[in-house]
């Protein structure tokens, strides 16, 4: 298998032992999933799919980040408590990923589940020497991280705007530096609040995957993933935040999903801009919304277009329809038609997971009566 790694910018071979160890980042629970969402999880359902195909088994962690200022806002919003929303929109991403067919996860943890480890982690990092406390925080000092930049190759000035774009207070006047970003702050009045040696508060956004990774997963892991968008201070934090801790790589594969485009700006709770899967689920079959979301390629940005759903809808009625007689019955030609085409699939999954072109394939096939049903099903579509 092939596949394109952010931090060397190029596809390479990943070729993992018998027990692949991944980690995605999952949503803050404040709203419903949107495709965005559903886009970057189902990239990693398919990985997940042909690796369990090769005969390895796959443990696979998606958090949930449910200590978190966009969950705070909205809890004050709707006069909640910030765990029910938390649980009730968690409830409904579930709800969405069964429909769509998700392979289960190994885990999926809340950050507030993980707030002793929380503890440990910054105590480790405080004495490694790559962390400093001030005004009632703990920083991580970039400085003392040398390789610091290395996941997403970017300059200082591109992290300097992204780092003010999502939410990195590159202007507090305790830091040492404007890109050291918090492990530790205090808590506001309504959040929540945990006591420890540098003072009663709550951990930052970074700290959190860190600690649920290392404590599901261990110190090295084998992928960790997310949307291009977190490449840019989250996981590049990430990592310079637990191998500060712990001495030895992070992580030996970083893979990233491409953004999904809506009028022209990329799909994003703020803008308001957005397509829930929910929705989607009570006009056309889980299947079909499985299906328009796969024609596209993980690393390509694409825009949504209403009429995606209705041709998925329109692929999936050809597939269904082919390769059995009257009687339901599936011939013998078909069936090593079947497998045969079911191979060139998993050629073009090892490719990059290049799922367009096996769909592509499977187009072919039905066109030309072979049972699809196989190859369908390593796509995560059956019936």
């Amino acid at each position: 298998m092939h596949l394109y790694d952010t931090a060397r910018r190029d596809v390479v071979d990943f070729v993992p032992g018998n027990e692949v160890k991944m980690y995605v980042c999952g949503v803050t629970p404040y709203d419903a999933t949107h495709l965005g969402h559903a886009f970057t999880f189902i990239t990693y359902d398919v990985l997940i799919r042909r690796l369990i195909d090769t005969g390895r088994t796959v443990k696979c962690v998606r958090n949930v980040t449910d200590v978190d200022d966009p969950l705070f806002a909205k809890a004050r919003e709707l006069d909640m408590h910030y765990l029910d929303l938390a649980a009730r929109e968690e409830h409904r991403l579930e709800d969405d990923l069964r429909a769509l067919n998700f392979v289960p996860m190994h885990a999926t943890p809340r950050a507030s589940s993980a707030i002793p480890e929380i503890r440990g982690f910054i105590g480790k990092v405080l004495e490694r020497g790559y962390a400093y406390q001030a005004g009632g925080s703990v920083y991580f000092d970039v400085a003392k991280f040398s390789e610091f930049g290395s996941v997403s190759k970017y300059d200082e000035d591109h992290m300097l705007k992204l780092a003010r774009e999502r939410g990195g207070n590159v202007d507090d006047p305790h830091k040492r530096h404007p890109l050291d970003f918090v492990l530790w702050q205090p808590s506001a009045h309504d959040e929540p609040a945990w006591d420890t040696i540098w003072g009663s508060g709550r951990p930052g956004w970074h700290i959190e995957c860190s600690a649920l990774a290392l404590r599901e997963l261990g110190t090295t892991i084998d992928l960790h993933g997310g949307g291009t968008d977190l490449i840019y201070p989250h996981h590049e934090c990430e990592r310079a935040q637990s191998e500060a801790a712990t001495g030895v790589p992070f992580v030996k594969h970083w893979m990233h999903v491409a953004m999904v485009w809506m009028d022209g700006h990329k799909m994003s709770k703020s803008r308001g801009n957005l397509v829930f899967v929910d929705a989607l689920r009570r006009q056309y079959d889980p299947r079909a919304i499985r299906l328009g979301l796969l024609v596209n390629h993980y690393r390509h940005e694409w825009e949504w277009d209403k009429g995606l759903i209705d041709r998925a809808t329109a692929r999936l009625g050809k597939w269904m329809s082919v390769g059995v007689d009257s009687k339901g019955a599936v011939s013998a030609s078909s069936i090593k038609e079947g497998e045969d085409m079911l191979n060139t699939v998993r050629r073009h999954l090892d490719n990059d997971l290049d799922v367009p072109s096996a769909i592509t394939a499977i187009d072919d096939a039905a066109a030309n009566g072979i049972d699809v049903r196989p190859a369908a099903v390593l796509l995560g579509v059956s019936w």
